[in-house]
C-alpha cells in the first residue's frame, strides 16, 4: 500500500482524469466512486487499475471488505485529496477507483436468442448527465445495449458515471464515430436472421409510439438535445415515431424522450407475453 499525502505526480495523473477527455481517451482510465458504480463495476468484472481510500477516517465495512477482496494497487489518501478527486469538498468519498475503459467494439453488444434485441443510439449528445441518464433508463427498461454516436459527450465523463448510477457497468455502452458503423452491424445481425428495424423519434414522426410496433428486434435513435436526429440518421431510420405531448411545452428533453420510448418498448413487451 502506498501513501499519497501530497500532489505528487500520481495525484495529478489521477486528477487529469476528472476534467480532461483526451487524457482518459489516451490512458484508457477514469475514475468511479460511489457505493453502487463500484460494487456494479466490481460485480461485472471491469478492470481495476487501482483502489483508493482515505486515510483520515475509519472506514465503512463496506470499503474495508472491498479493498480486503480485491487484487489491485492501493493507495492511502489524505482527506483534503480524496476530497479533490471526489470533488466533493463537504463530503468526501472514503474509496475511489481508476478503471479501464473496455474497446469501443460493437461486438460488445449481441442481439439475444431468446427474447427480441432492444437497443438505443444517441446522436451527437451533448451533455454527459443527460447520456447517464438515458443509460439508466436503457438498464431499467431492458434494453441490450446503447451506442454514442459522433462528436458526443463522453461515457466515462465523471458527470455521466454519476448520472447512469452505475448502469454504465451493468450494460455495454460503445461509441460509435457515425451512423455507417451502426448500418453496417445492423446489417450484419439482419443477415444473421435478427430482423432488426431502426426506429427514430421526431416530433413530425409517422405515427405516435404507442401506435407502433416496438414488439420485435429494436434500435431506437434520439437526437441531439438541441437539433434533434441528424439529416443522415433520419435516412438510416426505418421509421420515425413522435411522442404525443401537451401544454405549453414544444418538445421533450432528450434523456426524458428516451426514457418514454424504451418503457413503451418494455410496456408492449410484458403485455406481449
Amino acid at each position: 500500500m502506498e501513501r499519497i499525502t501530497t500532489r505528487n505526480a500520481t495525484f495529478q495523473q489521477w486528477e487529469a482524469l476528472l476534467g480532461n477527455r483526451a487524457k482518459r481517451h489516451r490512458t484508457g482510465r477514469f475514475l468511479v466512486q460511489g457505493v453502487r458504480p463500484l460494487t456494479l463495476a466490481l460485480r461485472y468484472r471491469w478492470p481495476v487499475e487501482a483502489l483508493i481510500f482515505d486515510l483520515d477516517r475509519p472506514l465503512s465495512r463496506w470499503a474495508a471488505d472491498t479493498l480486503r477482496a480485491s487484487r489491485a494497487p492501493q493507495y492511502g489518501m489524505a482527506g483534503e485529496l480524496m476530497a479533490e478527486l471526489g470533488e466533493k469538498e463537504s463530503a468526501p468519498p472514503e474509496l475511489l477507483a481508476v478503471l479501464a475503459t473496455p474497446p469501443d467494439d460493437l461486438g460488445r453488444i449481441e442481439p439475444p436468442v431468446e427474447e427480441a434485441f432492444l437497443g438505443l443510439v444517441f446522436d451527437r449528445p451533448t451533455s454527459p448527465g443527460n447520456l447517464g441518464s438515458i443509460i439508466r433508463s436503457a438498464d431499467a427498461f431492458g434494453a441490450h445495449g446503447v451506442l454514442v454516436s459522433g462528436h458526443a459527450a463522453d461515457p466515462y465523463d465523471p458527470k455521466c458515471v454519476r448520472a447512469s448510477t452505475g448502469s454504465l457497468f451493468a450494460l455495454p455502452t460503445v461509441r460509435v464515430p457515425s451512423s455507417a458503423e451502426v448500418l453496417d452491424w445492423v446489417a450484419f445481425h439482419r443477415g444473421q436472421g435478427t430482423p432488426i428495424r431502426l426506429v427514430g423519434t421526431d416530433e413530425h414522426g409517422e405515427a405516435d409510439i404507442g401506435e407502433f410496433d416496438l414488439t420485435g428486434p429494436t434500435l431506437l435513435a434520439i437526437g441531439n438535445e438541441t437539433s434533434g436526429l441528424s439529416q443522415a440518421w433520419r435516412e438510416a431510420c426505418d421509421s420515425l415515431v413522435r411522442i404525443p405531448i401537451g401544454g405549453a411545452a414544444s418538445s421533450l428533453n432528450a434523456a426524458n424522450a428516451a426514457s418514454v420510448v424504451l418503457y413503451e418498448a418494455a410496456r408492449q413487451r410484458r403485455a406481449g407475453r
